[in-house]
Protein backbone atom coordinates (compact mmCIF):
# COMPACT_ATOMS: atom_id res chain seq x y z
CA UNK A 1 0.00 0.00 0.00
CA UNK A 2 2.84 2.40 0.74
CA UNK A 3 6.72 2.24 0.66
CA UNK A 4 8.21 2.32 3.82
CA UNK A 5 10.37 5.39 4.87
CA UNK A 6 13.50 4.20 3.26
CA UNK A 7 12.20 4.00 -0.23
CA UNK A 8 10.64 7.14 -0.85
CA UNK A 9 12.35 10.21 -1.85
CA UNK A 10 15.68 9.13 -2.30
CA UNK A 11 17.40 7.20 -5.43
CA UNK A 12 20.30 4.84 -3.79
CA UNK A 13 22.40 3.19 -6.46
CA UNK A 14 25.76 2.72 -6.00
CA UNK A 15 26.31 6.26 -3.30
CA UNK A 16 27.10 4.16 -0.39
CA UNK A 17 30.61 4.48 -1.40
CA UNK A 18 32.56 7.66 -2.43
CA UNK A 19 35.80 6.92 -4.33
CA UNK A 20 35.37 3.36 -3.32
CA UNK A 21 35.63 4.21 0.38
CA UNK A 22 33.25 3.65 2.78
CA UNK A 23 31.97 6.99 4.16
CA UNK A 24 31.75 7.19 7.90
CA UNK A 25 28.74 8.24 9.21
CA UNK A 26 28.06 11.16 11.14
CA UNK A 27 28.31 10.25 15.39
CA UNK A 28 25.46 13.25 16.11
CA UNK A 29 23.23 11.63 13.99
CA UNK A 30 20.61 8.89 16.12
CA UNK A 31 23.45 9.85 18.39
CA UNK A 32 25.22 12.39 20.57
CA UNK A 33 24.03 15.50 20.31
CA UNK A 34 21.21 14.48 18.45
CA UNK A 35 19.62 13.50 22.09
CA UNK A 36 20.28 17.37 22.98
CA UNK A 37 18.09 18.38 20.14
CA UNK A 38 15.54 15.97 21.52
CA UNK A 39 15.60 17.49 24.79
CA UNK A 40 15.22 20.83 23.45
CA UNK A 41 12.09 20.20 20.95
CA UNK A 42 10.98 18.34 24.23
CA UNK A 43 11.14 21.78 26.55
CA UNK A 44 9.95 23.97 23.41
CA UNK A 45 6.43 21.21 23.42
CA UNK A 46 6.24 22.27 27.19
CA UNK A 47 6.44 25.93 26.87
CA UNK A 48 4.08 26.26 23.62
CA UNK A 49 1.78 23.33 23.23
CA UNK A 50 1.66 23.19 27.29
CA UNK A 51 1.09 26.76 27.59
CA UNK A 52 -1.65 26.74 24.93
CA UNK A 53 -2.90 23.23 26.93
CA UNK A 54 -3.55 25.58 29.96
CA UNK A 55 -5.03 28.86 28.31
CA UNK A 56 -8.36 28.19 30.34
CA UNK A 57 -6.93 29.61 33.60
CA UNK A 58 -6.45 33.01 31.92
CA UNK A 59 -9.52 32.61 29.80
CA UNK A 60 -11.68 32.67 33.45
CA UNK A 61 -9.50 35.82 34.70
CA UNK A 62 -10.03 37.27 31.64
CA UNK A 63 -14.13 36.88 31.68
CA UNK A 64 -13.94 38.50 34.93
CA UNK A 65 -11.82 41.59 33.91
CA UNK A 66 -13.16 42.65 31.28
CA UNK A 67 -16.79 41.53 31.40
CA UNK A 68 -16.88 40.38 28.02
CA UNK A 69 -18.81 37.89 26.22
CA UNK A 70 -17.92 33.97 26.28
CA UNK A 71 -17.61 33.80 22.39
CA UNK A 72 -15.35 37.05 21.98
CA UNK A 73 -13.38 36.10 24.55
CA UNK A 74 -12.53 32.52 23.88
CA UNK A 75 -11.08 33.91 20.53
CA UNK A 76 -7.80 34.96 21.93
CA UNK A 77 -6.90 31.70 23.02
CA UNK A 78 -8.44 30.19 19.57
CA UNK A 79 -5.76 32.74 17.54
CA UNK A 80 -3.10 31.60 19.65
CA UNK A 81 -3.50 28.14 19.08
CA UNK A 82 -4.46 28.37 16.03
CA UNK A 83 -1.97 31.18 14.42
CA UNK A 84 0.74 29.17 15.64
CA UNK A 85 -0.24 26.27 13.65
CA UNK A 86 -1.65 28.30 10.38
CA UNK A 87 2.05 30.64 9.70
CA UNK A 88 3.67 27.00 9.07
CA UNK A 89 4.34 27.99 5.30
CA UNK A 90 5.61 31.25 6.05
CA UNK A 91 7.68 29.66 9.12
CA UNK A 92 9.65 27.32 6.15
CA UNK A 93 10.43 30.47 4.42
CA UNK A 94 12.38 31.84 7.50
CA UNK A 95 13.76 28.17 7.68
CA UNK A 96 14.93 27.79 4.25
CA UNK A 97 17.03 31.54 4.53
CA UNK A 98 18.08 31.42 8.07
CA UNK A 99 18.07 27.90 9.17
CA UNK A 100 16.30 26.50 12.28
CA UNK A 101 18.46 27.96 15.15
CA UNK A 102 18.12 32.19 14.06
CA UNK A 103 14.62 31.39 13.17
CA UNK A 104 13.73 29.68 16.62
CA UNK A 105 15.37 32.80 18.95
CA UNK A 106 13.33 35.25 16.93
CA UNK A 107 10.72 33.22 17.89
CA UNK A 108 11.38 33.21 21.37
CA UNK A 109 11.63 36.59 21.83
CA UNK A 110 8.82 37.34 19.67
CA UNK A 111 6.74 34.90 21.91
CA UNK A 112 8.26 36.33 25.34
CA UNK A 113 7.21 40.08 23.81
CA UNK A 114 3.66 38.64 23.58
CA UNK A 115 3.28 37.44 27.06
CA UNK A 116 4.49 41.01 28.84
CA UNK A 117 2.93 42.77 26.44
CA UNK A 118 -0.26 41.11 26.92
CA UNK A 119 -0.06 41.86 31.09
CA UNK A 120 -0.51 45.61 30.21
CA UNK A 121 -4.02 45.04 28.03
CA UNK A 122 -6.65 47.04 28.70
CA UNK A 123 -9.23 44.86 26.52
CA UNK A 124 -9.94 41.72 25.21
CA UNK A 125 -8.99 43.36 21.15
CA UNK A 126 -5.71 44.30 22.71
CA UNK A 127 -5.13 40.63 23.78
CA UNK A 128 -6.40 40.19 19.98
CA UNK A 129 -3.04 41.60 18.62
CA UNK A 130 -0.61 40.62 21.78
CA UNK A 131 -1.34 37.53 22.80
CA UNK A 132 -3.18 35.81 19.74
CA UNK A 133 -1.30 37.81 16.99
CA UNK A 134 2.37 38.47 18.19
CA UNK A 135 2.71 35.30 20.68
CA UNK A 136 1.15 32.89 18.25
CA UNK A 137 3.49 34.28 15.56
CA UNK A 138 6.46 33.55 17.71
CA UNK A 139 5.19 29.85 19.10
CA UNK A 140 5.08 28.96 15.19
CA UNK A 141 8.64 30.01 14.65
CA UNK A 142 9.73 27.92 17.60
CA UNK A 143 7.45 25.06 17.24
CA UNK A 144 8.32 23.92 13.24
CA UNK A 145 12.24 24.18 13.79
CA UNK A 146 12.01 22.28 17.42
CA UNK A 147 10.35 19.10 15.06
CA UNK A 148 12.29 19.31 11.89
CA UNK A 149 15.75 19.45 13.89
CA UNK A 150 14.67 16.26 15.37
CA UNK A 151 13.43 14.58 12.08
CA UNK A 152 17.24 16.01 10.55
CA UNK A 153 19.16 14.40 13.49
CA UNK A 154 17.45 10.79 13.02
CA UNK A 155 17.32 8.41 10.79
CA UNK A 156 16.72 4.89 12.48
CA UNK A 157 15.10 5.75 15.56
CA UNK A 158 12.75 9.25 14.02
CA UNK A 159 9.37 7.98 15.16
CA UNK A 160 10.81 7.43 18.94
CA UNK A 161 12.56 10.53 19.01
CA UNK A 162 9.85 12.65 17.84
CA UNK A 163 7.44 10.64 20.11
CA UNK A 164 9.79 11.82 23.42
CA UNK A 165 10.30 15.38 22.60
CA UNK A 166 6.18 15.50 21.54
CA UNK A 167 5.52 13.87 25.16
CA UNK A 168 6.54 17.54 26.11
CA UNK A 169 2.62 18.38 25.34
CA UNK A 170 1.34 16.67 27.72
CA UNK A 171 3.40 17.40 30.49
CA UNK A 172 3.31 21.00 29.59
CA UNK A 173 -0.36 20.71 30.02
CA UNK A 174 0.10 19.52 33.62
CA UNK A 175 3.10 21.82 35.07
CA UNK A 176 1.85 25.21 33.01
CA UNK A 177 -1.66 24.33 34.22
CA UNK A 178 -0.30 24.36 37.94
CA UNK A 179 2.68 27.40 37.28
CA UNK A 180 -0.46 29.42 36.27
CA UNK A 181 -3.03 28.73 38.53
CA UNK A 182 -0.56 29.10 41.36
CA UNK A 183 1.10 32.59 39.85
CA UNK A 184 -2.85 34.03 39.35
CA UNK A 185 -3.55 33.37 42.50
CA UNK A 186 -0.71 34.49 44.13
CA UNK A 187 0.32 37.22 42.05
CA UNK A 188 -2.90 38.26 40.01
CA UNK A 189 -3.32 37.21 35.81
CA UNK A 190 -1.42 40.56 34.84
CA UNK A 191 1.88 39.56 36.83
CA UNK A 192 1.58 35.80 36.26
CA UNK A 193 1.78 36.67 32.11
CA UNK A 194 4.78 38.63 32.78
CA UNK A 195 6.23 35.93 34.71
CA UNK A 196 5.57 33.46 32.15
CA UNK A 197 6.70 35.54 29.33
CA UNK A 198 10.22 35.95 31.45
CA UNK A 199 10.21 32.31 31.66
CA UNK A 200 9.26 31.67 27.44
CA UNK A 201 12.43 33.26 26.86
CA UNK A 202 14.15 29.78 27.62
CA UNK A 203 12.85 28.93 24.42
CA UNK A 204 15.76 30.97 22.90
CA UNK A 205 17.90 28.63 24.94
CA UNK A 206 16.36 25.86 23.46
CA UNK A 207 16.71 27.93 20.01
CA UNK A 208 20.77 28.03 20.30
CA UNK A 209 20.73 24.28 21.10
CA UNK A 210 19.87 23.31 17.69
CA UNK A 211 23.22 23.25 15.69
CA UNK A 212 22.80 22.77 12.56
CA UNK A 213 23.79 19.72 10.40
CA UNK A 214 26.54 20.77 7.76
CA UNK A 215 24.73 19.29 3.79
CA UNK A 216 27.62 16.72 3.85
CA UNK A 217 26.03 15.05 6.96
CA UNK A 218 22.58 15.63 5.18
CA UNK A 219 23.84 13.59 2.16
CA UNK A 220 25.47 10.82 4.41
CA UNK A 221 22.34 10.25 6.73
CA UNK A 222 20.59 8.86 3.36
CA UNK A 223 23.51 7.15 2.00
CA UNK A 224 24.58 5.00 4.88
CA UNK A 225 22.32 1.70 5.12
CA UNK A 226 22.21 -1.58 6.64
CA UNK A 227 21.51 -4.12 3.74
CA UNK A 228 17.91 -5.09 4.96
CA UNK A 229 17.14 -0.85 4.15
CA UNK A 230 18.48 -1.54 0.93
CA UNK A 231 16.13 -4.55 -0.50
CA UNK A 232 13.64 -2.85 0.82
CA UNK A 233 14.24 -0.06 -1.77
CA UNK A 234 14.84 -1.88 -4.38
CA UNK A 235 11.37 -3.87 -4.11
CA UNK A 236 9.33 -0.53 -4.18
CA UNK A 237 11.65 1.43 -6.08
CA UNK A 238 8.32 2.55 -8.27
CA UNK A 239 7.58 4.74 -5.41
CA UNK A 240 10.76 6.91 -5.50
CA UNK A 241 10.43 7.11 -9.34
CA UNK A 242 6.70 8.37 -9.32
CA UNK A 243 7.75 11.00 -6.67
CA UNK A 244 10.76 11.96 -9.23
CA UNK A 245 8.71 12.23 -12.03
CA UNK A 246 6.23 14.35 -10.01
CA UNK A 247 8.97 17.25 -9.79
CA UNK A 248 9.83 17.30 -5.70
CA UNK A 249 13.28 15.83 -6.39
CA UNK A 250 14.21 17.83 -9.29
CA UNK A 251 17.86 19.04 -8.72
CA UNK A 252 18.42 20.94 -12.22
CA UNK A 253 17.10 24.45 -10.99
CA UNK A 254 18.54 24.29 -7.88
CA UNK A 255 21.81 23.82 -9.29
CA UNK A 256 21.44 26.44 -11.68
CA UNK A 257 20.88 28.61 -8.86
CA UNK A 258 24.42 27.51 -7.08
CA UNK A 259 25.84 28.48 -10.37
CA UNK A 260 24.52 32.12 -10.27
CA UNK A 261 25.24 32.16 -6.62
CA UNK A 262 28.88 30.86 -6.79
CA UNK A 263 29.58 33.17 -9.92
CA UNK A 264 28.27 36.29 -7.57
CA UNK A 265 30.67 35.29 -4.73
CA UNK A 266 33.32 34.50 -6.98
CA UNK A 267 33.45 38.17 -8.36
CA UNK A 268 33.55 39.57 -4.96
CA UNK A 269 36.25 37.52 -4.11
CA UNK A 270 38.28 38.52 -7.22
CA UNK A 271 37.02 42.06 -5.98
CA UNK A 272 38.63 41.54 -2.53
CA UNK A 273 42.13 40.39 -3.91
CA UNK A 274 42.39 42.92 -6.36
CA UNK A 275 41.99 45.58 -3.85
CA UNK A 276 44.58 44.28 -1.13
CA UNK A 277 46.65 46.56 -1.82
CA UNK A 278 44.28 49.38 -1.20
CA UNK A 279 43.69 51.22 1.82
CA UNK A 280 41.91 50.06 4.74
CA UNK A 281 39.34 52.07 4.67
CA UNK A 282 38.71 50.21 1.38
CA UNK A 283 39.27 47.07 2.65
CA UNK A 284 36.89 47.65 5.42
CA UNK A 285 34.47 48.25 2.59
CA UNK A 286 34.71 45.55 0.48
CA UNK A 287 34.56 43.27 3.70
CA UNK A 288 31.08 45.10 4.40
CA UNK A 289 30.02 44.85 0.75
CA UNK A 290 31.37 40.63 0.94
CA UNK A 291 29.41 40.06 3.80
CA UNK A 292 26.48 41.79 2.35
CA UNK A 293 26.56 39.77 -0.91
CA UNK A 294 26.71 36.25 1.27
CA UNK A 295 23.77 37.20 2.77
CA UNK A 296 22.35 38.83 -0.31
CA UNK A 297 23.14 35.32 -1.63
CA UNK A 298 21.72 33.20 1.43
CA UNK A 299 18.44 34.70 1.00
CA UNK A 300 17.83 34.18 -2.77
CA UNK A 301 19.19 30.36 -2.56
CA UNK A 302 16.36 30.40 0.95
CA UNK A 303 13.54 32.08 -1.19
CA UNK A 304 14.19 29.86 -3.93
CA UNK A 305 13.69 26.64 -2.26
CA UNK A 306 11.18 27.96 -0.39
CA UNK A 307 9.19 28.89 -3.74
CA UNK A 308 10.04 25.86 -5.66
CA UNK A 309 8.48 23.74 -2.99
CA UNK A 310 5.13 25.40 -3.61
CA UNK A 311 4.90 27.03 -6.73
CA UNK A 312 7.98 25.73 -8.82
CA UNK A 313 8.05 22.94 -11.20
CA UNK A 314 8.97 20.87 -8.42
CA UNK A 315 6.08 21.78 -6.34
CA UNK A 316 5.11 19.58 -3.31
CA UNK A 317 1.51 19.86 -4.50
CA UNK A 318 2.91 17.50 -7.52
CA UNK A 319 2.50 14.70 -4.77
CA UNK A 320 -0.84 13.32 -4.91
CA UNK A 321 -0.31 11.15 -1.73
CA UNK A 322 1.20 14.56 -0.27
CA UNK A 323 -2.09 16.58 -0.99
CA UNK A 324 -3.93 13.55 0.07
CA UNK A 325 -2.32 13.90 3.82
CA UNK A 326 -3.19 17.68 3.59
CA UNK A 327 -6.67 17.10 2.86
CA UNK A 328 -6.54 14.27 5.75
CA UNK A 329 -4.72 16.93 8.16
CA UNK A 330 -8.16 19.47 7.39
CA UNK A 331 -10.04 17.66 9.36
CA UNK A 332 -7.81 15.28 12.12
CA UNK A 333 -6.99 17.69 13.95
CA UNK A 334 -10.39 19.22 15.03
CA UNK A 335 -11.45 15.46 16.04
CA UNK A 336 -9.10 15.91 18.87
CA UNK A 337 -9.74 19.13 20.03
CA UNK A 338 -13.88 19.03 20.01
CA UNK A 339 -13.44 15.92 23.04
CA UNK A 340 -11.75 18.19 24.98
CA UNK A 341 -14.06 21.47 24.97
CA UNK A 342 -17.07 19.78 24.94
CA UNK A 343 -16.72 16.58 27.33
CA UNK A 344 -17.26 18.38 30.36
CA UNK A 345 -20.83 19.63 28.96
CA UNK A 346 -21.03 16.30 28.02
CA UNK A 347 -20.37 14.51 31.94
CA UNK A 348 -22.50 17.50 33.17
CA UNK A 349 -25.51 16.48 30.84
CA UNK A 350 -25.33 12.84 32.25
CA UNK A 351 -24.86 13.39 35.55
CA UNK A 352 -21.79 11.94 36.31
CA UNK A 353 -20.10 15.65 37.51
CA UNK A 354 -19.26 13.77 40.99
CA UNK A 355 -17.08 11.16 38.95
CA UNK A 356 -15.38 13.44 36.56
CA UNK A 357 -14.13 16.05 39.38
CA UNK A 358 -12.66 12.50 41.23
CA UNK A 359 -10.55 12.15 37.85
CA UNK A 360 -11.31 14.27 34.63
CA UNK A 361 -11.76 12.87 31.42
CA UNK A 362 -9.83 15.30 30.29
CA UNK A 363 -6.68 14.26 32.21
CA UNK A 364 -7.31 10.35 31.35
CA UNK A 365 -6.88 11.95 27.41
CA UNK A 366 -3.73 13.23 28.32
CA UNK A 367 -1.83 11.09 30.64
CA UNK A 368 -2.90 8.13 27.96
CA UNK A 369 -1.45 10.83 25.07
CA UNK A 370 1.83 10.42 26.64
CA UNK A 371 2.51 6.81 26.70
CA UNK A 372 0.44 6.85 23.06
CA UNK A 373 2.89 8.96 21.57
CA UNK A 374 6.27 6.90 23.12
CA UNK A 375 4.66 3.50 22.71
CA UNK A 376 3.78 3.81 18.76
CA UNK A 377 6.91 5.50 18.13
CA UNK A 378 8.94 2.18 19.64
CA UNK A 379 6.58 -0.20 16.94
CA UNK A 380 7.22 2.09 14.06
CA UNK A 381 10.88 2.31 14.68
CA UNK A 382 10.54 -1.93 14.41
CA UNK A 383 12.27 -2.66 11.06
CA UNK A 384 9.17 -5.05 9.99
CA UNK A 385 6.75 -2.52 10.88
CA UNK A 386 5.47 -0.07 8.45
CA UNK A 387 5.11 3.46 9.99
CA UNK A 388 2.29 4.34 7.27
CA UNK A 389 0.53 1.16 8.58
CA UNK A 390 0.66 1.97 12.49
CA UNK A 391 -0.34 5.78 11.62
CA UNK A 392 -3.50 4.57 9.52
CA UNK A 393 -4.35 2.28 12.61
CA UNK A 394 -4.30 4.66 14.66
CA UNK A 395 -6.48 7.04 12.69
CA UNK A 396 -8.88 4.01 12.29
CA UNK A 397 -9.08 3.92 16.08
CA UNK A 398 -9.44 7.08 16.95
CA UNK A 399 -12.49 7.61 14.64
CA UNK A 400 -13.68 4.55 16.00
CA UNK A 401 -13.40 6.45 19.00
CA UNK A 402 -15.17 9.88 18.19
CA UNK A 403 -18.08 8.21 16.31
CA UNK A 404 -18.40 5.94 19.60
CA UNK A 405 -18.00 8.17 22.52
CA UNK A 406 -21.44 9.51 22.11
CA UNK A 407 -23.05 6.65 22.72
CA UNK A 408 -21.25 5.93 26.26
CA UNK A 409 -23.54 6.90 29.30
CA UNK A 410 -21.41 5.88 32.41
CA UNK A 411 -18.27 7.21 33.43
CA UNK A 412 -16.79 3.53 32.81
CA UNK A 413 -17.25 3.36 29.39
CA UNK A 414 -16.38 7.18 28.88
CA UNK A 415 -13.11 6.47 30.45
CA UNK A 416 -12.50 3.33 28.40
CA UNK A 417 -13.20 5.53 25.46
CA UNK A 418 -11.33 8.74 26.80
CA UNK A 419 -8.06 6.62 26.90
CA UNK A 420 -8.30 5.17 23.54
CA UNK A 421 -8.26 8.38 22.20
CA UNK A 422 -5.78 9.42 24.06
CA UNK A 423 -3.00 6.25 23.25
CA UNK A 424 -4.40 6.44 19.59
CA UNK A 425 -4.45 10.02 19.25
CA UNK A 426 -0.91 9.48 19.95
CA UNK A 427 0.00 9.29 16.20
CA UNK A 428 0.87 12.71 16.00
CA UNK A 429 4.16 11.98 16.66
CA UNK A 430 4.28 9.81 13.46
CA UNK A 431 3.41 13.04 11.46
CA UNK A 432 6.77 14.37 10.76
CA UNK A 433 8.29 11.24 10.05
CA UNK A 434 5.44 10.35 7.74
CA UNK A 435 5.59 13.80 5.57
CA UNK A 436 9.62 13.38 5.37
CA UNK A 437 9.17 10.01 3.84
CA UNK A 438 6.70 11.99 1.53
CA UNK A 439 8.57 14.66 0.51
CA UNK A 440 12.67 13.89 2.22
CA UNK A 441 14.79 15.73 4.72
CA UNK A 442 15.25 18.78 2.46
CA UNK A 443 11.32 19.51 1.61
CA UNK A 444 10.69 18.72 5.95
CA UNK A 445 10.49 22.15 6.40
CA UNK A 446 8.18 23.49 4.12
CA UNK A 447 5.80 20.53 4.00
CA UNK A 448 5.17 20.08 7.53
CA UNK A 449 4.37 24.00 7.71
CA UNK A 450 1.71 23.20 5.46
CA UNK A 451 0.77 20.13 7.59
CA UNK A 452 0.14 22.01 10.64
CA UNK A 453 -1.04 24.70 8.86
CA UNK A 454 -4.15 22.70 7.62
CA UNK A 455 -3.51 21.46 11.14
CA UNK A 456 -3.82 25.50 12.58
CA UNK A 457 -7.93 26.13 10.10
CA UNK A 458 -9.09 22.42 11.52
CA UNK A 459 -8.20 23.14 15.44
CA UNK A 460 -9.25 27.21 14.72
CA UNK A 461 -13.04 26.39 12.74
CA UNK A 462 -13.51 22.64 14.02
CA UNK A 463 -14.78 23.70 17.89
CA UNK A 464 -17.51 27.11 16.93
CA UNK A 465 -18.50 24.58 14.44
CA UNK A 466 -18.96 21.33 17.19
CA UNK A 467 -21.23 24.40 18.96
CA UNK A 468 -22.76 25.29 16.18
CA UNK A 469 -24.18 21.96 15.41
CA UNK A 470 -25.21 21.95 19.31
CA UNK A 471 -26.88 25.28 18.63
CA UNK A 472 -29.06 23.84 16.10
CA UNK A 473 -29.71 20.10 17.36
CA UNK A 474 -29.18 21.15 21.29
CA UNK A 475 -27.57 17.78 21.50
CA UNK A 476 -23.96 17.28 21.20
CA UNK A 477 -23.87 13.85 19.71
CA UNK A 478 -23.89 15.24 15.97
CA UNK A 479 -21.05 17.36 16.77
CA UNK A 480 -18.86 13.86 16.65
CA UNK A 481 -21.01 11.99 14.25
CA UNK A 482 -20.22 15.50 12.03
CA UNK A 483 -16.83 15.25 13.21
CA UNK A 484 -16.21 11.41 13.18
CA UNK A 485 -18.02 11.66 9.30
CA UNK A 486 -15.41 14.06 7.76
CA UNK A 487 -12.65 12.62 9.75
CA UNK A 488 -13.59 9.73 7.82
CA UNK A 489 -13.26 10.95 4.50
CA UNK A 490 -9.49 12.68 5.45
CA UNK A 491 -8.34 8.75 5.92
CA UNK A 492 -10.51 7.74 2.97
CA UNK A 493 -8.06 10.01 0.95
CA UNK A 494 -5.06 8.64 2.77
CA UNK A 495 -5.88 5.20 1.35
CA UNK A 496 -6.89 6.11 -1.84
CA UNK A 497 -4.09 7.91 -3.55
CA UNK A 498 -1.43 5.54 -2.77
CA UNK A 499 -3.30 2.69 -4.73
CA UNK A 500 -3.59 5.26 -7.24
CA UNK A 501 -0.25 6.00 -7.35
CA UNK A 502 1.04 2.49 -7.35
CA UNK A 503 -1.16 1.52 -10.04
CA UNK A 504 -0.22 4.20 -12.16
CA UNK A 505 3.40 3.60 -11.08
CA UNK A 506 2.95 -0.25 -12.50
CA UNK A 507 1.21 0.65 -15.36
CA UNK A 508 4.02 3.05 -16.56
CA UNK A 509 6.65 0.22 -16.05
CA UNK A 510 4.78 -2.22 -18.16
CA UNK A 511 4.80 0.87 -21.07
CA UNK A 512 8.30 1.18 -20.88
CA UNK A 513 9.23 -2.80 -20.65
CA UNK A 514 6.61 -2.79 -23.99
CA UNK A 515 8.43 -0.36 -25.77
Amino acid sequence: MYASREDIGYDFGDDSKVGNKPIKPNPNIDGGWAWMIVLSSFLVHILIMGSQMALGILNMEWLEEFNQSRGLTAWVSSLSMGITLIVGPFIGLFISMCGCRTTAIIGGILNALGWILSAYASNVHYLFLTFGVTAGIGSGMVYLPAVVMVGQYFQNRRALAQGLSTTGTGFGAFLMTALLKYLCTEFGWRNAMFIQGAISLNLCVCGALMRPLSPKDLREKYVVRNDSEENRAKALSHSTETIKSNGVLGEEPEKKEEAANEEVLGSVQHIEIGGKSGSGRSMSGLRLFKTVSQLTVTVRKGFALWYSSYFGAASLFTNRVFVAFIIWALFAYSSFVIPFIHLPEIVKQYNLSRQDNVFPLTSIIAIVHIFGKVILGIISDLPCISTWNVFLMANFTLVTCILTLPLMQTYIGLAVVCALIGFSSGYFSLMPVVTEDLVGTKHLANAYGIIICANGISALFGPPFAGWIYDITRKYDFSFYIAGLLYMVGIIFLLIQPCIQKKQSREKSTEEAQV
